[in-house]
C-alpha cells in the first residue's frame, strides 16, 4: 500500500464538501482541499489544508509539486470538468505522484458529448435525436428537430469563454432570435449538441454511479434520481434521492465498460414516458453535485476510489433502496420556492415526503460549512426576491 497519502478534494461546494464528509466518516485523516473560490468546504474542521488556486494548469502544476513534498502518493478527486481538462494537460507531469481518476487514452472523446451519444449508438442505448452544430452551416439542422429543442456546449466552457450552460428555443421564432448569437459562439470555437426535450420535468432525471478501477472491474456502485433541479428543469441538483430502477443500473454498467471508462463515472437518463425508455442526457467523469446520496444509502464510492488508488482492499457495498432517503440542496430548494409558481407541493415533498431527509453541507459535528452557506442563501433569497418584484 501506498504510505503517507492524502485525499485532495478539488472544490469546497456541495460536491466538494460531500466527499470530505464520506471519507473522514471511513477514517481517512489526511485530506486536503484545493479550490478556486473560498467555498462551504473550505471552512471545514474535516480538512489539513485549504489552498485557494487560480483556475489555470500551471497554478495547479506548482501547488501539487508543493503537495507532494508532505505526502509521497496524491488521490485526487475533481469535481468538475474544467479540473478535469487541467488534470488532463498535467497528466504526464504528475502521473507519478498522484492518482488521476479517468482514462487518459479516451479522456477527451469520452468528456465529449456527441462522442457519448455516438457510443450510445454503438452500445444499444437509447438517447434523444440529436445533431452536431461545429460550424455556422450547421445552426440551420438544428430545424431539422422537432421543437423544442435543448442547445448544450459539447463540453462545459463557461469558465473559459463566457457560454450558457444550455439554451432552450421552444419553437422557430426562438431560433431565429437566438440564431446570430451560436453563430458568434461557433465562429469562436465553442462547438455545441442540439437535441430534442424529452417531455416531464427534473423529477424524471436517473443517474448511475459507479467506480471502475485500471483492470476494468467496477468495484462499486449505486443509482438514484433527481427530484427538483434548479432553477428549471434543465438546471442543477435542488434535491433527489435513493431510488431508480433497474434499467439504469443495467445501461449505466454498459456504458462504463462499453467506453472504457475509468474511475468515478455517472451517466445521467431521463425517462421517456412516449416510449418508456431511460435515455442517457450526458455522462459525467468525476463526482456530481449530490453524490452524498450514493453514502448515505450504503455506498461509500469515494471511499472505494481512495483504497483502491493507495492499493488496500476495497470493501464491497450494497446500497439500500428499502428506505426512501432525500438529499436537499437548501439553497436551491427556497430559491426554487420563492421563484416558480406553484413549486410549494414539490418542496413540501422533497423535505418531507421521504422516510429521512439530509440536508447538504449540514454536519452538527462540523457547522461551519453549513452557517457559511447560510450566508449564501439569505443573499440568494434576495436576489431572488429582487428578480420576482423587477427590482
Amino acid at each position: 500500500m501506498k504510505d503517507h497519502s492524502c485525499a485532495l478534494i478539488l472544490g469546497g461546494y456541495v460536491n466538494g464538501y460531500s466527499i470530505m464528509q464520506e471519507l473522514s466518516e471511513n477514517g481517512v485523516q489526511d485530506i486536503v482541499l484545493f479550490s478556486t473560490t473560498r467555498e462551504p468546504g473550505s471552512y471545514s474542521n474535516k480538512i489539513k489544508k485549504f489552498v485557494l488556486i487560480a483556475p489555470s494548469p500551471e497554478v495547479l502544476l506548482h501547488e501539487l509539486q508543493l503537495l507532494s513534498r508532505e505526502y509521497n502518493f496524491i488521490v485526487l478527486f475533481p469535481t468538475d470538468d474544467i479540473q478535469l481538462e487541467n488534470l488532463y494537460a498535467l497528466y504526464d507531469q504528475i502521473s507519478d505522484f498522484c492518482f488521476i481518476p479517468f482514462n487518459k487514452n479516451n479522456f477527451l472523446t469520452s468528456l465529449d458529448k456527441y462522442s457519448q451519444y455516438a457510443s450510445c449508438d454503438i452500445l444499444g442505448i437509447p438517447r434523444p435525436k440529436t445533431i452536431e452544430i461545429r460550424t455556422v452551416e450547421d445552426i440551420e439542422a438544428i430545424t431539422s428537430i422537432a421543437f423544442p429543442v435543448l442547445v448544450k456546449p459539447k463540453t462545459r466552457l463557461d469558465e473559459k469563454i463566457r457560454v450558457f450552460r444550455n439554451l432552450q428555443l421552444q419553437n422557430e421564432q426562438d431560433f431565429i432570435k437566438n440564431k446570430d448569437s451560436l453563430s458568434d459562439f461557433v465562429l469562436n470555437g465553442v462547438s455545441f449538441i442540439a437535441s430534442e426535450i424529452i417531455p416531464g420535468d427534473g423529477s424524471n432525471i436517473y443517474a448511475y454511479v459507479g467506480y471502475r478501477n485500471r483492470e476494468g472491474r467496477i468495484l462499486n456502485e449505486w443509482t438514484g434520481k433527481k427530484l427538483s433541479q434548479y432553477p428549471d428543469d434543465f438546471g442543477i441538483f435542488s434535491s433527489a434521492s435513493n431510488q431508480a430502477p433497474v434499467e439504469v443500473i443495467d445501461q449505466g454498467k454498459t456504458l462504463l465498460n462499453g467506453m472504457n471508462l475509468m474511475g468515478i463515472a455517472e451517466p445521467e437518463f431521463k425517462y421517456d414516458c412516449r416510449d418508456g425508455k431511460y435515455k442517457l442526457m450526458e455522462i459525467n467523469l468525476r463526482s456530481m453535485m449530490w453524490n452524498r446520496v450514493g453514502y448515505l444509502s450504503g455506498v461509500n464510492i469515494h471511499y472505494t476510489q481512495y483504497v483502491d488508488a493507495i492499493g488496500g482492499e476495497v470493501p464491497l457495498y450494497r446500497q439500500d433502496k428499502t428506505k426512501d432517503i432525500h438529499l436537499v440542496c437548501l439553497k436551491h430548494e427556497i430559491s426554487n420556492l420563492i421563484a416558480r409558481k406553484g413549486y410549494a407541493d414539490i418542496f413540501y415533498f422533497n423535505l418531507f415526503g421521504g422516510d429521512t431527509t439530509n440536508v447538504a453541507l449540514f454536519d452538527i459535528r462540523d457547522l461551519t460549512p453549513f452557517l457559511a452557506n447560510c450566508v449564501d442563501i439569505f443573499d440568494e433569497i434576495i436576489a431572488v426576491g429582487r428578480k420576482r418584484l423587477g427590482i
